[in-house]
């Protein structure tokens, strides 16, 4: 049996991802960075809204799509540097996912729906862009918090931790808080939401 448009644009991510030079071990196994991101978001996607529409697993997917591209050290080290790379990729990320999604046979306006949450457009006011945003933070929060506490100061965590709550809606909050952490951790979660 053929493979679908949304299977062949799954499989084209994938493929594309799978080719990133930057690796991440877990429990001995070594994976392409961003392709264990990318099965994580759709894992924590379909947690947070088994009933997730076809347009938002894909941008789920495709959310840091070939993303070792732009070098975070191009610009800047600083906030306003940040914000320059994090721009560059999203745009980066939309338009890979357009050209994907254009050879797995879907039309423009489903691709502009698709890049439009990519984007991250109408944040706060579009539904699907706020869980996208949401199931981002939780993946965060879920695999890689822990690591990135570890190298900073519990200021430092505790300003991101308030920036990341932040963009999060009630009940993205609410799962933050379900996510199993480390005492530590638990408690400057706890004090980044006091």
């Amino acid at each position: 049996m053929k493979p679908t448009r949304f299977e062949t644009a799954l499989a084209l991510i994938d493929q594309k991802n799978a080719k990133d030079p930057n690796s991440y071990t877990v429990e001995g196994i070594e994976f392409p960075k961003e392709l264990l991101y990318s099965h994580r978001m759709t894992r924590r996607l379909l947690q947070f809204n088994p009933n997730a529409s076809k347009a938002l697993q894909l941008a789920a997917r495709a959310q840091h799509i070939c993303r070792w591209e732009i070098a975070r050290d191009e610009y800047p080290m600083d906030r306003v540097g940040y914000l320059k790379w994090r721009e560059q990729l999203k745009k980066m990320h939309a338009s890979i996912t357009s050209e994907i999604l254009e050879k797995a046979g879907f039309d423009e306006e489903y691709s502009k729906r698709v890049t439009a949450l990519i984007l991250k457009k109408q944040l706060k006011k579009n539904e699907e862009s706020q869980q996208l945003e949401d199931v981002i933070c939780l993946v965060f929060l879920d695999y890689y918090f822990e690591e990135f506490a570890a190298k900073h100061s519990d200021e430092k965590v505790i300003d991101i931790l308030k920036k990341t709550l932040k963009k999060m809606s009630d009940k993205g909050k609410e799962e933050a808080l379900k996510v199993r952490y480390s005492e530590k951790s638990l408690s400057l979660v706890k004090q980044a939401l006091a």
